[in-house]
């Protein structure tokens, strides 16, 4: 799926990503379009969770385009991503914990588009996830790893974005509580297109989504 006169939300060609010396991503690409689900999935190691952090601004790519609904973003510090309408959830949910539940959920609509509509995305997420508005006060830390989980991805929510990026949403989750997460997905997906990367496959042929398979290092690269 592309948007307007066929041009993907998000772009990814011939990205390269190193640690130093360490090469991890060879002429990456991908592409996702608007209200798309994408799942990338492949082994620990791949470099799945290099890709999104190089796209999200946490990591300056070695070469390569990174284009964001049209323009180019490879580059940009990260603090700029979601007021470019970019929102990265990060692996292992990185909640504040021993803030409440509604502090963590509303730090996510701290940028100038999304306050205006804080009160509004906001009921919107207490919608579609009950626990937000059942667990309020309570202090992050204490949820289970699920009600963490929900937590993490409603605070990504609350800054409005036009691509969610979620790295590892069902890492440590029971499989009850993975179905609940890949199909509040499809809901929320309905007006803004999600990426999420995974090393477990079986989530995504039922939440609707395409799939990028990414794989360790070709033979020879070093």
């Amino acid at each position: 799926m592309t948007g307007p006169g066929g041009v993907s939300l998000l772009a990814v060609e011939d990205l390269d990503v190193a640690y130093g010396d360490f090469q991890v991503l060879w002429q990456a690409a991908m592409h996702v379009g608007a209200g798309e689900i994408v799942a990338l999935l492949g082994p620990n190691g791949a470099g799945k969770s290099t890709l999104m952090n190089t796209v999200s601004g946490l990591i300056t790519p070695r070469g390569g385009r990174i284009t964001f609904q049209g323009a180019r973003i490879d580059g940009l510090p990260a603090h700029r991503m979601v007021g470019e309408g970019l929102a990265h959830v990060l692996e292992r949910r990185r909640l504040f914990p021993f803030l409440s539940v509604r502090d963590n959920v509303l730090l996510g609509a701290h940028s100038r588009a999304a306050r205006p509509h804080r009160a509004e995305t906001l009921a919107r997420v207490e919608e579609l996830f009950p626990v937000i508005a059942s667990r309020r006060t309570q202090l992050a830390h204490t949820l289970s790893g699920g009600e963490q989980q929900m937590v993490a991805i409603a605070r990504g929510l609350m800054a409005r974005p036009r691509l969610l990026m979620v790295d590892e949403p069902f890492l440590g989750l029971a499989p009850r509580i993975v179905q609940e997460v890949s199909e509040l997905f499809s809901v929320s997906g309905t007006s803004r297109a999600s990426a999420s990367c995974s090393s477990s496959r079986t989530w995504s042929w039922h939440s609707g989504s395409r799939i990028v398979a990414t794989s360790w290092n070709p033979a020879g690269r070093s």
